[in-house]
């Protein structure tokens, strides 16, 4: 067993990394730690990344105070040098911009295959997962929340999970999507099913869904496009 001092990344086990953890289960998921150890990538001698990025932060009493210094401020923290200290700076200044995109600017919904080159990357996830794309009257993109990680069944999946977030930030409809770690994307009984009863429940929270998603390795399905659910 390595010491503190040793204990590197690839000691642990590759379930607990970062970076697999991210692709597994969404960025959502991931501390503010794990999140800038991502960006550091490497620590040090006497570090692991994990631990470098946990000092950093605390030395800057967490991320409002990291996200108020000067790249020069930063290489100069033991461990991080210049190469460090501008991915991370430029990691923020990407989200600061991403906060500042205006309506317009968002993409904006309009049919099947638009929603869809937005969650691509969940062709590679090896566990099922139900993300909400939150729709504005325009169809225009407020957000894309990971709200359900598990085996999609519709016997243990509540309702409210999928809506949760649609509330919160007072979206008038939402498109569903979910992956099929087999590969295969189309359609269970249970998905269509489970499209049924998301509607049923939307047209109560006046909040309308617009489309359910499958994506997989082999491809994506609309059950719209395909007319399974939405009778």
């Amino acid at each position: 067993m390595p010491s503190d001092n040793n204990y590197t990344i690839h000691d642990m086990p590759s379930n607990d990394r970062p970076r697999e953890r991210l692709l597994q289960q969404g960025s959502d998921a991931l501390s503010t730690t794990e999140l800038l150890a991502i960006i550091l990538r490497t620590g040090t001698a006497n570090e692991n990344v994990l631990q470098l990025a946990g000092r950093i932060l605390a030395h800057h009493n967490g991320l409002q105070g990291l996200a108020r210094i000067t790249a020069d401020e930063l290489a100069h923290i033991k461990g991080v040098g210049k190469a460090k200290a501008t991915q991370v700076i430029a990691a923020i200044e990407l989200g600061r911009r991403a906060n500042m995109i205006q309506a317009d600017e968002r993409p904006q919904i309009t049919q099947a295959e638009d929603a869809a080159r937005l969650v691509m990357d969940m062709r590679h996830l090896q566990q099922e997962q139900i993300r909400v794309i939150l729709l504005d009257n325009s169809r225009r993109v407020l957000a894309i929340p990971t709200v359900y990680i598990g085996t999609v069944n519709t016997s243990v999946l509540r309702v409210s999970e999928i809506f949760r977030e649609a509330i919160l930030r007072n979206s008038p409809a939402l498109i569903m999507v979910h992956n099929h770690p087999s590969g295969n994307p189309m359609p269970s009984p249970e998905d269509i099913n489970l499209t049924r009863t998301l509607i049923a429940a939307g047209e109560l929270l006046d909040i309308q869904l617009i489309d359910h998603l499958i994506i997989a390795q082999d491809g994506w399905k609309s059950l719209r496009d395909l007319g399974l659910g939405f009778d």
